[in-house]
């Protein structure tokens, strides 16, 4: 008898535990409003790094195209997304923010694969840019500074594959909140130029650095002819007119386990997860 209740006490313990991990139980957001994925890297892990959230394993992205294929999304460009009245169900969009090399060598191939396609945030001024510390003095350990970036003519192969478009995402990865107007307006209006006559397409999307923005970088980026802006902030966006330059993405962390994804996908965000 008291060995019964033990058990059950213990199935109702993992059972809680199950369901504060994966909230499976939560409500679903409706399939036609698109899921916009932010990845930065896709390679392994460094053993004892401090950004391997930001690092999602070849294997885990293999998966998570493979899953997203088979139970019907359909791949679209940001660009794309925002002014489509007509969105089908199931529209998924993925992001990369930032440049760095593993999206030409890894993630090139894997959407070629997997027919999917991708939005690319490009920062500028890429190569010897220890962008962490701009928000944090104390990440000055140059990890993501080492990390090899996106050359101009890979940029342009991945271009030419009709598996990525590009948005920008600043200069130089600056921290917004630290800027005067007009450096801001600098950021802003050179990035984008500077992509458009480099790699000779347009640049209609933007990707605000850090995540970090104000009401003043939201009106820049709509005045100097961005048609959209992604945040990092975590979710679902229900009205892609009226949040057109505050969208949110689901965040696709390293260190998020292949269930986590699937209800991520179907949920938004899991901020029971962190």
């Amino acid at each position: 008898m008291i060995g019964g209740w033990i058990i059950a006490l213990l199935v109702m313990l993992v059972v809680i535990w199950f369901s504060t991990k994966y909230p499976w139980w939560q409500p679903s957001v409706d399939l036609s409003y698109p899921r916009i994925l932010m990845y930065h890297m896709v390679r392994e892990h460094i053993p004892g790094a401090r950004f391997n959230g930001l690092r999602v394993k070849p294997a885990a992205f293999e998966r998570q195209l493979k899953w997203l294929v088979e139970n019907g999304w359909r791949f679209r460009f940001l660009s794309e997304v925002v002014d489509d009245p007509d969105l089908d169900e199931k529209t998924v969009v993925i992001t990369f923010d930032d440049g760095y090399a593993d999206n030409f060598h890894t993630v090139l191939p894997l959407l070629e694969k997997h027919d999917a396609r991708a939005t690319l945030f490009l920062v500028e001024q890429r190569f010897d840019n220890d962008w962490a510390v701009k928000k944090k003095a104390h990440h000055s350990g140059g990890e993501l500074m080492r990390e090899p970036k996106l050359s101009d003519q890979q940029v342009r192969q991945m271009l030419d594959s009709g598996r990525f478009e590009i948005g920008g995402h600043s200069i130089t990865h600056a921290d917004f909140s630290k800027l005067s107007s007009q450096e801001k307006l600098l950021e802003l209006s050179q990035s984008r130029r500077s992509l458009m006559d480099t790699f000779d397409t347009p640049v209609d999307s933007y990707a605000y650095t850090f995540g970090i923005y104000d009401a003043e970088d939201k009106a820049l980026v709509e005045q100097l002819g961005y048609h959209c802006a992604v945040t990092t902030e975590e979710g679902v966006s229900e009205n892609l007119e009226a949040e057109r330059y505050t969208l949110k993405r689901v965040k696709v962390a390293g260190k998020k386990d292949f269930l986590r994804f699937r209800l991520s996908l179907r949920l938004g965000l899991l901020r029971a997860l962190r």
